[in-house]
């Protein structure tokens, strides 16, 4: 079973910790936008609630899990081989596999919404136009991938400076007109508890999902047993911040919950700092799907590399870049594969990446369990913390949550979700292996 580093490790230029911290933050987060509908269907107090809640159950004890089994086994790959290791060769194709599958729909709808955000400043860029838009910004992101982990670092970090800038600006505008309770009412009135319940929670675990996804490319980082857990620990409370302190500061300021929806923040800019805010925050939330798709890129191509290399795909997928060191024809075919899928906005499919994301987490959480019983002896720089109990928690706490937002999924998600799923092992005895283990 392979379980060892990959041959990208000697040649690849590697990230250090500030330039991970982008990375990671730029996949996970990026910015405040995509909760704005979350305020009007859950109500502005659950909205808020959940931001301050929600992560103690779903991205912090994932991250835990990340950290402890990146320390333990920094391979490219990352929860592929994780799952692989603690429960053999079908359940981790299955985690490899169903991650693959999930960024088809994840980049494509990014290089989509990035191009109707542009469209709402050039109207022009419409059908084929809009198109070659879409498929030209996957055509650049994966350019930039194929340059190396560094280049991405750089272009991570100048990214979320130019959206974090218009959205400190609006924060500290808004003090001036704080006159609402942002917690206000709790639920939208007479709404169905569970329903309103149900559809933030999906939403919530969507924006807080991804912590553990970063690990595919352990090998392309400066000492991942350290920076790994030290990413994460800034990264996860920021994710935090970022979601809660803006949409808390503009409630409080306007007040208007039943106002909220789609680039809101937009709106909301431009009634607390006037046009030209209004023009930088929309600006804002178009560069942040450019910095998420360049990021989603670089975590989910490294995953048909590692499953080629251990045998699963075709070894053409391993082919490295001669001059960066990296799998340039798996980014390549990937970033193909995103441009097949960019006609349409893809907003149905979302709600079936997330049962194939909720899958790959589970799978995830539960290797920290089992290789706890399989391997023991295995070194492992960081441990989760308070023993048992907190590897109970690390496990049981996603699990749960994941069954919830299951159920309470949309009816495009409960028919077409369990379909993605079952196209997993379907896959797997038809790309098995015919040689024996690596």
């Amino acid at each position: 079973m392979a379980s060892g580093r990959s041959k990208t490790s000697a040649a690849v230029s590697k990230a250090g910790l500030l330039s991970f911290v982008f990375v990671m933050y730029s996949y996970t987060t990026a910015g405040p936008f995509g909760l704005e509908d979350q305020v009007t269907n859950s109500g502005p107090g659950m909205t808020l609630i959940y931001h301050l809640v929600l992560p103690f159950f779903w991205c912090i004890p994932i991250s835990l899990v990340a950290a402890e089994l990146t320390t333990a086994m920094p391979v490219q790959g990352g929860f592929y081989r994780w799952t692989r290791a603690a429960f053999g060769d079908f359940w981790g194709f299955l985690a490899g596999w169903w991650n693959w599958c999930a960024s088809f729909l994840l980049g494509s709808s990014y290089a989509v919404l990035f191009t109707d955000y542009l469209s709402f400043f050039f109207p022009w860029i419409t059908g084929w136009k809009h198109y070659v838009v879409a498929v030209s910004m996957i055509g650049v992101i994966a350019y930039i991938n194929v340059r190396g982990i560094k280049t991405v670092g750089k272009i991570a970090t100048l990214l979320e400076t130019l959206i974090f800038l218009p959205v400190a600006v609006m924060c500290v505008m808004s003090v001036r007109m704080w006159h609402h309770n942002p917690f206000v009412p709790l639920v939208p009135p007479h709404q169905p508890v569970f329903q309103v319940f149900g559809v933030g929670l999906a939403l919530g675990l969507w924006l807080y999902s991804g912590y553990e996804q970063l690990s595919t490319v352990a090998e392309e980082v400066e000492e991942p047993q350290k920076n790994y857990p030290r990413a994460l620990a800034w990264v996860v409370p920021l994710s935090m911040a970022t979601y809660f302190v803006p949409t808390a500061c503009a409630l409080a300021a306007l007040g208007n919950w039943q106002d909220w929806h789609t680039r809101y923040f937009s709106d909301a800019a431009l009634l607390i700092g006037g046009p030209w805010l209004g023009f930088a925050m929309t600006m804002a939330a178009a560069i942040t799907f450019i910095s998420i798709l360049n990021s989603t890129v670089l975590s989910s191509t490294r995953m048909p590399f590692a499953m080629a290399e251990d045998g699963y795909l075709s070894p053409f997928l391993t082919r490295l870049h001669s001059r960066f060191g990296t799998p340039w024809l798996a980014i390549l075919i990937s970033a193909a594969i995103y441009s097949l899928f960019a006609w349409n906005s893809l907003t149905q499919l979302i709600s079936v990446y997330i049962w194939l994301r909720i899958a790959t987490s589970v799978l995830t959480v539960l290797s920290a369990w089992q290789l706890r019983r399989k391997r023991p002896d295995l070194a492992r720089a960081f441990r989760i913390p308070w023993g048992s109990k907190g590897l109970a928690y690390a496990v049981i706490a996603p699990v749960l949550m994941s069954g919830v937002a299951l159920i309470a999924s949309d009816k495009f998600g409960l028919k077409y979700g369990p379909v993605a799923l079952v196209l997993g092992p379907v896959a797997y005895f038809f790309f098995r292996r015919r040689s024996s283990p690596v």
